[in-house]
């Protein structure tokens, strides 16, 4: 696998995009419509909120859809509890992009970010819409990374390639995602397109699986959007073998998609509101898959955790408190838990006891931008890896004044 530097959505033969500004928000790009000129197959991954936005509603539809060619994103507005005109408004969108693209409205998926219960400026989206199919172009990924954003810091994009059956295999990924994230699957948007020539359903199966080590290994701030969503579109246009099976090319585009999910779910963490350092979680030797991610994503979550490696505080008793109840099976006499990044490795705690420890090496470790906690339960073959960052005063700011 080669991962191909500055080349985004659109360097994917046959995919076209653009980000423009329509004026949802006041200055910064707010629409993108990504589009594939050959029919695809989609696959989608929705919010586990009781509470599902319009567009999340409509599009638990629309993925059913044996072809799937484009996708409306609007950001600054998430038309999400906004009532039978919310629905509405979201068929609409599906429906102007599709009369603009020459396509059948269940072929259109769509998504919305941003402040909740208000209702779409339609008299300027419609509009917006028109005009930016239009003006799609196979240089429009970056300003489609660009329109997705809210209190995104930078974009977030990633391009591989890989090999199967002769050809070469494109995979390309933009999300956003920087508050109201917490594992599994919602609280950002992802959108990743291929020339990859595979099935609906294998699709469909590879981007399940590859979710749940990825976006759903991740948190912010404990909150489970009402929108967000994962999204997989393949053209086939690389005009490989069909993969119809679990077979050898599967599980190297499958590879491909773990490694483009989990790259876009960093991002995603370390871009979380007011964070200042990305944190991993390597959790080692469980019992079983399940109490692995238990034990990582329960520690990752803790605002006491996320708020001593703020302070570079080596606190590791709210580590041990959060594995404590997060529900997995362990023997709290056995973990072992150290600090590591390039600065070093320091181990604080052996069979489930505090060591004297290096305070110097420790605090130097947690003043870095970039953490690892591992864990060691002792007690099976299983390994885990989760996501997330600090907790800052920056992040109390933004969301005590998200609506100003």
């Amino acid at each position: 696998m080669k991962i191909l530097e500055n080349k985004t959505i659109t360097d994917v033969p046959y995919f076209k995009a653009i980000g423009i500004h329509c004026g949802v928000k006041k200055k910064r790009k707010d629409l993108c419509i990504i589009y594939s000129e050959k029919k695809s197959v989609a696959a989608g991954t929705f919010t586990t909120n009781k509470v599902k936005a319009a567009p999340v509603i409509l599009n638990m539809e629309n993925i059913k859809s044996f072809n799937t060619q484009a996708i409306v994103v609007n950001s600054g507005n998430a038309n999400a509890c906004t009532g039978d005109e919310g629905l509405n408004n979201a068929y609409t969108m599906a429906t102007t992009a599709a009369d603009c693209l020459g396509l059948s409205p269940e072929e259109v998926l769509i998504a919305s970010t941003g402040i909740i219960g208000v209702p779409l400026p339609m008299n300027i989206i419609i509009p917006g819409i028109k005009k930016a199919c239009d003006s799609l172009s196979y240089t429009g990924g970056e300003s489609a990374a660009e329109a997705i954003m809210t209190t995104d810091t930078f974009t977030k994009k990633i391009t591989v390639e890989i090999e199967i059956d002769g050809k070469n295999i494109l995979i390309s990924g933009i999300s956003k995602g920087s508050g109201m994230i917490h594992p599994n699957m919602a609280t950002m948007l992802s959108f990743v397109v291929s020339d990859v020539n595979i099935s609906k359903e294998m699709l469909s199966k590879a981007l399940k699986d590859s979710v749940e080590d990825s976006y759903n290994m991740i948190s912010v701030d404990g909150d489970t959007s009402t929108n967000d969503m994962v999204i997989a579109m393949a053209n086939g246009s690389a005009q490989n073998s069909l993969i119809d099976n679990e077979n050898d090319d599967f599980i190297k585009f499958k590879e491909a998609l773990d490694f483009v999910n989990k790259e876009l779910a960093k991002m995603i963490a370390m871009d979380g509101e007011g964070a200042t350092k990305l944190i991993e979680v390597s959790l080692y030797n469980a019992k079983t898959v399940k109490d692995a991610k238990l034990c990582a994503k329960s520690v990752i979550s803790s605002s006491l955790v996320k708020s001593a490696f703020f302070g570079s505080d080596a606190n590791w008793g709210r580590i041990l408190c959060a594995l404590g109840y997060s529900d997995g099976e362990f023997y709290p006499e056995k973990i072992d838990i150290f600090f590591k990044n390039d600065v070093g490795t320091v181990q604080l705690v052996e069979n489930g006891k505090g060591l004297c420890f290096n305070e110097e090496l420790a605090k130097d470790i947690l003043d870095q931008k970039n953490i690892n906690i591992t864990i060691d339960l002792k007690d099976g073959e299983y390994s885990a890896t989760a996501w997330g960052c600090d907790l800052t005063y920056d992040y109390v700011k933004i969301n005590g004044s998200y609506r100003s």
